[in-house]
């Protein structure tokens, strides 16, 4: 197998102005294409047109954002004089690349998420080989064509499919110096296991819980929650699943929550009125329908949805799911909402935090003090104020704690982890 391994001197040597260049020459085809990669998501992972295209400006974004940070991975001096014998003496640093990077990506985001790994890689200098999902890799494919013409040496972009095998030969190649992994916890605790001295950062699932207390907008509240729990039919490590709602409020929310999950389109893909398509896989789709059901026979109440059609899954609302049923404490990866009513804010940051994940929390509230509250408290990634879990900015740190992760994505962030700090000692 091809690591890229012989471009690792070249990609080093390349300034700063070129690397920058040849992702502002990404940018450009991406740009040119994106109606071509629209329909491309459309087709191999039924991502819903509208949401196609948002993922398209999203990866311009972050094409962008990498080409800017390029040209702002800085040193530092550092004065050494801390005792006797060290005056006059200086520590100059600078950020070097790490070598090969291999990056792993899951289905669910088949250009942007390989563009957080692929973008911050040439930006920081470094060759890097992607493993696409077998489930959605000619998105990524096609984004390898077009690296293919870009002013970057032989072998600086490398882009393969298949599933645990190429995997595994990638995290235990001895020339390849970083994995960066995005997919299910399960697998990525193993493959960091297995990748031994190697840097590795790991972006994995999550189940997030939302809270939204008494004194929340709940129009606002619901329609950002809707959106977060049921697009793309729930296919996302930050959809919403767990939502705690006052009980004061409770009754107002779940009447919003209910009536805009009814009003979802749910149909093919490729129809621009669709707002919810089939999930990745007919055995996905049957999983997770299989979890609503058991938490029904097991007492849970469906407000909405509960309904399967082969690969489609109806938007889901449940309540009075108990803590033990895997919808409420595995990740869904599914569209569905759990809602569960709570009397004091403490309580529900702590029913938010017995969890195995954390990735990111969103906190609908105009109180300041339960706000910084839930920042103190909440263990997650990020805690999101008056906003879902599921909203990301892709140039912002990203990643979790717990079984959600290990390391940080995000442009900058991802690039302080694909180097490594090099010192120069200047003596007096």
């Amino acid at each position: 197998m091809g690591c890229g391994d012989g471009a690792r001197d070249a990609m080093a040597a390349l300034a700063a102005w070129q690397r920058s260049q040849a992702l502002r020459e990404l940018e450009f085809a991406l740009a040119e294409a994106q109606d071509e990669f629209a329909a491309l998501m459309a087709a191999e992972a039924a991502k819903p047109l509208r949401d196609a295209r948002g993922e398209v400006k999203r990866a311009l974004l972050t094409v962008r954002t990498a080409a800017e940070e390029a040209l702002r991975i800085e040193g530092a001096a550092t004065p050494l004089e801390f005792a006797a014998g060290a005056e006059g003496s200086l520590a100059v640093s600078r950020r070097v690349p790490v070598g090969v990077v291999a990056g792993i990506t899951p289905f669910n985001f088949p250009l942007n998420l390989v563009l957080h790994k692929l973008a911050p890689a040439i930006a920081s200098g470094n060759p890097i080989v992607i493993k696409a999902s077998p489930r959605a890799p000619l998105t990524a494919l096609r984004l390898g064509e077009l690296a293919l013409g870009l002013e970057l040496p032989p072998g600086a972009v490398n882009v393969l499919s298949g599933g645990a095998e190429p995997a595994v030969q990638l995290t235990e190649d001895g020339r390849v110096a970083m994995l960066s992994f995005t997919g299910s916890a399960v697998v990525g605790w193993e493959l960091k296991r297995r990748a031994g001295r190697k840097k590795v950062v790991l972006e994995l699932g999550g189940n997030a819980a939302n809270i939204v207390h008494r004194d929340a907008d709940l129009d606002l509240a619901a329609g950002r929650l809707a959106a977060g729990a049921f697009a793309y039919a729930g296919q996302s490590c930050i959809s919403v699943q767990r939502v705690y709602a006052h009980r004061e409020i409770y009754a107002a929310l779940r009447e919003r929550l209910v009536a805009r999950a009814e009003a979802l389109v749910v149909g093919d893909p490729r129809d621009e009125a669709t707002d919810v398509g089939p999930m990745i896989t007919d055995e996905a789709a049957a999983r997770a329908f299989a979890w609503m059901q058991e938490a029904v026979a097991a007492g849970a109440k469906a407000a909405c949805g509960c309904k399967r059609d082969g690969g489609f899954v109806w938007p889901t609302i449940l309540e009075n799911v108990p803590p033990a049923a895997a919808i409420y404490k595995e990740e869904a990866f599914a569209p569905v909402l759990v809602l569960e009513p709570f009397d004091d804010f403490a309580a529900a940051l702590r029913q938010a935090n017995a969890s195995r994940y954390g990735l990111q929390a969103g906190v609908f509230t105009r109180d300041l003090d339960a706000a910084l509250r839930a920042f103190r408290e909440l263990e997650v990634g990020a805690v999101l104020l008056n906003e879902c879990s599921s909203w990301r900015m892709d140039p912002m740190p990203y990643g979790g704690v717990k079984d959600s992760g290990f390391g940080r994505e995000g442009l900058r962030s991802a690039i302080a982890e694909m180097t490594e700090l090099r010192l120069l000692i200047l003596r007096g």
